[in-house]
């Protein structure tokens, strides 16, 4: 790596960040700091997280994989889901791995930190925060949607908009940003926020104490990467700029840049996603509400096995691009004006 490589500092969780991860980790120069959100309730992390009191262990290990230069094989390994046994089916040995590495440890991020080692991880796995919190979701109706979960997977085919969110603690009166994220954010020369559920995934992260404060304060370029569709129960009718003004709102300052997908799904895909009410998230880089924002617009998009995502090379390059323009470079070193 060299001497002065680019600090990167991405924020988010889900399948998201590990597409996002997956080509990053193959740049040339970079140095990358991936800070996972923590509230992720369902499937095999929500069961471990009840049963054994650790933080969920799900969004890191997809982080920790796409990170590894051995990524097919410990994919193929590790999250690979048990069927056989009562008590582990549902489960993949990657979260059983780290959660046996955490209670061994005492210590979460010793634990995150013992699987990058075996693994070879090219770069730093943070969580967000290590108290234990739930994510509430208020919504314009007043209701109250307590769990990632229960959030991120709507009941019915109504719900109204969400209006606020926040963060319940488990064990303590409040919680707090672990203080390498804070570190991080400082001395990062480009700030990754997404793709990912804006919600459950990204804003969840920045309502930790202490994380939007840091943001606020770094020098860092700060790029956001849209969303491909919306999703219903949370980014219902959102356009593209809607995404931008709700992340801002909660972080309490202007992005730099904002990275979109220009090309659509074909008419199948359109159609599956249709009926489960999500649409492609519309841009017009020609409105005048971007106003010092950049928008850059690319093809990111991967269809393969029917589901939108964003496609790692493909966006990778697009990083690459604008980490290298010199209209976006990086700050020098100092307080934030």
């Amino acid at each position: 790596m060299a001497s002065n490589p680019i600090k990167l500092l991405t924020l988010g969780g889900g399948s998201g960040q590990f597409a996002l991860l997956s080509g990053l980790r193959d740049l040339e120069e970079i140095d990358i700091t991936a800070v996972v959100s923590m509230v992720d309730s369902g499937g095999s992390t929500g069961r471990l997280r009840d049963e054994f009191g650790i933080l969920p262990p799900g969004d890191i290990l997809k982080c920790i994989v796409a990170l590894s230069p051995h990524r097919e094989m410990a994919r193929g390994l590790l999250l690979k889901r048990f069927i056989e046994d009562r008590r582990l089916k549902g489960h993949n040995a990657g979260n059983l791995l780290l959660t046996m590495l955490s209670r061994y440890t005492e210590s979460f991020p010793a634990g995150v930190q013992a699987l990058a080692e075996i693994l070879d991880v090219r770069g730093r796995i943070l969580p967000v925060t290590i108290d234990q919190a739930t994510l509430v979701a208020e919504l314009t109706d007043g209701t109250r949607i307590f769990g990632e979960k229960a959030i991120d997977v709507p009941r019915g085919t109504q719900r109204a908009k969400i209006r606020d969110v926040f963060l319940v603690p488990h064990h303590s009166e409040a919680i707090s940003v672990y203080p390498p994220v804070i570190d991080a954010a400082w001395w990062a020369d480009y700030i990754v926020i997404g793709p990912g559920d804006l919600f459950t995934s990204i804003i969840a992260g920045l309502i930790v104490p202490g994380v939007k404060e840091a943001f606020q304060k770094s020098r860092a370029k700060l790029l956001y990467v849209l969303n491909i569709m919306t999703k219903f129960g949370e980014t219902h009718n959102f356009s593209g700029w809607d995404f931008v003004a709700c992340l801002e709102g909660f972080m309490g300052r202007e992005v730099d840049a904002v990275l979109c997908n220009t090309v659509l799904p074909e008419a199948p895909v359109m159609a599956k996603y249709g009926a489960q009410k999500a649409e492609v998230v519309r841009v017009d880089p020609q409105q005048p509400c971007w106003g010092r924002r950049r928008v850059y617009a690319a093809d990111l998009l991967d269809t393969s096995g029917g589901i939108v995502r964003h496609d790692s090379q493909k966006l990778a390059h697009l990083l690459r691009r604008i980490i290298d323009d010199p209209a976006l470079s990086r700050a020098e070193r100092g307080g934030r004006a």
